[in-house]
């Protein structure tokens, strides 16, 4: 466990002030009550030792102590249920997507389209953003955060290649950790390499057992790009494997199908949408292909998109529980007060 504000911490200095101030007030009444004559008034007395007499200010102690950890803003990594629903937004940055057939340009095309979806999805959704050009890279963790998306995707750099069945893989690897898909043993495939002490301890992949496509219901891949591969896993291959896990993929094809010659800075980039191998991804995965998506055309994605229940070691703030546990040890005490002793003390 640790605190946001430590420094409240020294306040609990002073708690063992209140428990001297206590004992010398219990002291001054006896000494107050042995100079009456009345036996009755001597038991009252010593009635007051008794330990439902202790009981209240015990539990307001706690209760202050409760209060000041809790001012502190406590943060521990704890379980907590989760019903998670994600979407991996996975975006081409190769440079063939910075040919102009698509106004702009199809690399806006597909931020803008990316922008305008977060903006109508619902608050409860994580989102996580890929990038993939001659690699792939997990550029956003599925996150709340809407801002910290929209900054990912204005800052997008582009790269030589086109890795499209990387994308696909490595958003699986993100959906099924527990899977230990590992995205190198498939794009060196039966190459020959050196092996280091990081390949021991590597899990192996689990072995799944085929789902019907579309089956899962808790996450889904929207893949934006102009859909030639040029490296990594083959496309199709990575379909397949999103296919048997049931993860649906909503593909958005950006380009013309006889592609265009004209860049931005005038350089010239021949490529057209390969319009084919798109359709077959949303097909195998029982998703959908758009050309040229837009973000209305996208809304199917989450308006049926249900949600898994998951237990996740996250890092909580546990100042609201605290505080909470305080007050109500604060009214026990001040109602058994009341209901033993007639008063607040």
């Amino acid at each position: 466990m640790s605190f946001l504000w430590p420094d409240v911490l020294w306040y609990l200095l002073a708690l063992p002030l209140l428990v001297a101030a206590y004992v010398w007030l219990l002291r001054r009444r006896s000494k107050a009550a042995l100079h009456y004559s009345s036996l009755g008034v001597v038991r009252a007395a010593s009635a007051g030792r008794h330990w439902r007499r202790h009981l209240p200010p015990a539990l307001f102690l706690l209760a202050c102590t409760g209060l000041l950890l809790a001012a502190a803003r406590p943060v521990a990594r704890v379980p907590l249920p989760w019903a998670r629903s994600t979407i991996l937004l996975a975006i081409d940055v190769s440079l063939s997507m910075r040919v102009t057939d698509v106004k702009p340009s199809r690399i806006v095309a597909a931020q803008d389209a990316a922008k305008l979806f977060l903006k109508d999805l619902p608050a409860r959704i994580e989102v996580g953003l890929v990038t993939f050009a001659g690699s792939s890279q997990m550029v956003q963790r599925p996150t709340l955060d809407r801002d910290s998306l929209v900054a990912s995707i204005d800052a997008f750099q582009m790269q030589i290649g086109t890795a499209v069945g990387d994308a696909i893989v490595l958003c699986l690897a993100e959906l099924f950790p527990e899977q230990h898909i590992d995205l190198s043993s498939l794009t060196l495939g039966r190459m020959t390499r050196g092996r280091n002490l990081d390949d021991r301890a590597r899990p192996p992949p689990t072995q799944v057992a085929p789902v019907p496509p579309g089956s899962y219901d808790a996450a889904a891949i929207i893949l934006l790009s102009d859909g030639r591969r040029t490296t990594g896993v083959d496309t199709l291959q990575a379909a397949r494997m999103a296919a048997d896990r049931g993860v649906r993929i909503y593909v958005v094809g950006l380009g013309t199908v006889d592609g265009d010659v004209s860049t931005p800075d005038g350089m010239a980039i021949y490529m057209k949408l390969d319009e084919p191998t798109l359709r077959e991804v949303a097909r195998m995965t029982g998703g959908e292909y758009h050309h040229a998506g837009t973000a209305e055309a996208l809304r199917g994605v989450y308006q049926n998109l249900g949600s898994r229940l998951q237990v996740q070691t996250r890092e909580t703030e546990l100042a609201g529980p605290l505080a909470l546990l305080s007050a109500l040890l604060a009214l026990a005490a001040a109602t058994l007060s009341l209901v033993w002793y007639g008063r607040m003390a």
